[in-house]
């Protein structure tokens, strides 16, 4: 959506008091061409409806405490199943191409729940109804997993639980951006309410798992999810996506989709969280195969998240200072030196230490950037769509296939060679962003 610039007159655009237009015919504040999001020359546009309605009404106060609930629960089962699901697998009998299969599905399903269940809930009358679906399923699904399965019922299993949990956080993502209207500095302070969520789960269970078998997995993470679901009733959209509930612009949002700076945006995502496969499969029977105990492996987790925590604390700070185009640049080098140090030294405790420490970059600072490029290239209405494609490309497509490369590479040549690759996966990344998305080429 193009930054207002001008008003109607007679079917003219006269230029707003104040000198609002340059020499160029730009609107100061609005992304250029490189951006994507308006025209290089030309008039400005008339001021749209929305945009006039919604100058004149006071801010609405933002329901921290509910919306950052939602972030908090939604994360803590996070933080169970990711550092624990491989080795609740195992536990169950599963080897390692069992598991790395199993795992997939975790990121096949996003290749299609984000976008399909944004698509259900724009087109609902109460589009917050679909949210609680999601997340009622994700609760009754979970619950099988309690039951002594095999592999092809845990397949089955995997398949419902995984879409619904996946199909829920792009929503989710569109509502707080519904009430954060003018305000997205303010993202950061509630986000981070889910990185607590998940430091707390994993560092309570790697204890835990010191004392009891991994097998109680399941029943601990039942609550969790019920949590979930009680969060998402007390959430609601805001009044931002009630004054647009006449719809997205379908065609805009398509021509957006095509433009070279997004494109290459995806790619990179896709690349990111390819590089993340062994990491996010296997690190924790990585750790378990060199001897780390269970409450290592957690710290190890909480390093990360810890310094996770901090970026999200500090985003309205960094965002002051540096661009998204910059800090994104940051987090890409940072992923390659870390895939890369897990890989050459997995011995010394020390340096694990250090490279989880570049989580705050390698994940925190990519997602806070791709928060601004998502809101600078699928503005208003569009980010519900914009949100379901990069959760589907990025971690649909990137996941399953980081996921099912991870396990094959780990079967012939081990996990040292899998990290090592995945540094080269996040080199790769760096040289895309460093032509198209580098810093001055795009506005954001």
């Amino acid at each position: 959506m193009v930054r207002a610039g001008g008003v109607r007159s007679g079917g003219r655009s006269r230029a707003p008091t104040g000198g609002a237009r340059t020499g160029s015919g730009r609107v100061p504040g609005a992304c250029t061409g490189n951006g994507g999001t308006t025209p290089r020359s030309g008039p400005p546009r008339a001021r749209s409806a929305y945009t006039a309605r919604m100058s004149s009404v006071p801010a609405a106060p933002i329901p921290a405490l509910r919306l950052s609930s939602f972030y908090f629960a939604y994360y803590a089962a996070l933080g169970a199943f990711n550092p624990y699901w491989g080795l609740f697998l195992k536990a169950r009998g599963m080897d390692v191409a069992a598991i790395s299969v199993l795992m997939s599905l975790w990121y096949a399903t996003r290749m299609v729940a984000p976008t399909a269940w944004s698509l259900l809930a724009a087109r609902a009358r109460r589009p917050v109804h679909w949210l609680r679906l999601g997340c009622a399923l994700t609760l009754a699904s979970f619950a099988a997993f309690v039951l002594p399965l095999g592999f092809a019922a845990l397949f089955a299993t995997m398949v419902v639980f995984c879409f619904a949990y996946n199909a829920v956080m792009p929503q989710f993502e569109a509502l707080t951006l519904s009430h954060l209207e003018g305000r997205a500095e303010r993202y950061g302070r509630i986000r981070v309410w889910g990185s607590i969520g998940f430091i707390v789960v994993v560092g309570l269970l790697g204890v835990v798992f010191d004392h009891v078998a991994v097998d109680w997995l399941p029943w601990l993470m039942l609550p969790l999810f019920a949590g979930l679901l009680a969060a998402a009733c007390v959430n609601d959209y805001g009044r931002a996506h009630v004054e647009r509930a006449g719809g997205t612009d379908e065609d805009g949002f398509w021509r957006r989709l095509r433009r070279p700076q997004v494109i290459a945006f995806f790619v990179v995502a896709l690349l990111v969280q390819l590089s993340f496969g062994p990491y996010n499969t296997f690190y924790s029977i990585y750790l378990d195969a060199h001897g780390y105990r269970p409450s290592a492996l957690g710290l190890f987790w909480m390093i990360g998240v810890l310094l996770e925590i901090a970026v999200f604390f500090a985003s309205a700070r960094i965002f002051a200072r540096w661009s998204a185009a910059s800090l994104l640049m940051a987090s890409l080098i940072a992923s390659a030196l870390r895939w890369t140090a897990t890989a050459l030294w997995p011995e010394s405790a020390v340096l694990m230490a250090c490279a989880q420490a570049l989580h705050a970059l390698s994940f925190a600072g990519f997602f806070a950037a791709a928060m601004h490029f998502l809101a600078a290239f699928f503005p208003g209405a569009m980010n519900g769509h914009g949100q379901g494609v990069f959760y589907g490309f990025s971690s649909g497509v990137g996941g399953v296939l980081g996921a099912l490369a991870a396990g094959q590479i780990w079967r012939l040549s081990g996990g040292e060679t899998a990290f090592a690759l995945a540094g080269g996966v996040a080199l790769v990344a760096v040289a895309i962003a460093a032509v198209w998305l580098r810093p001055g080429r795009v506005g954001v």
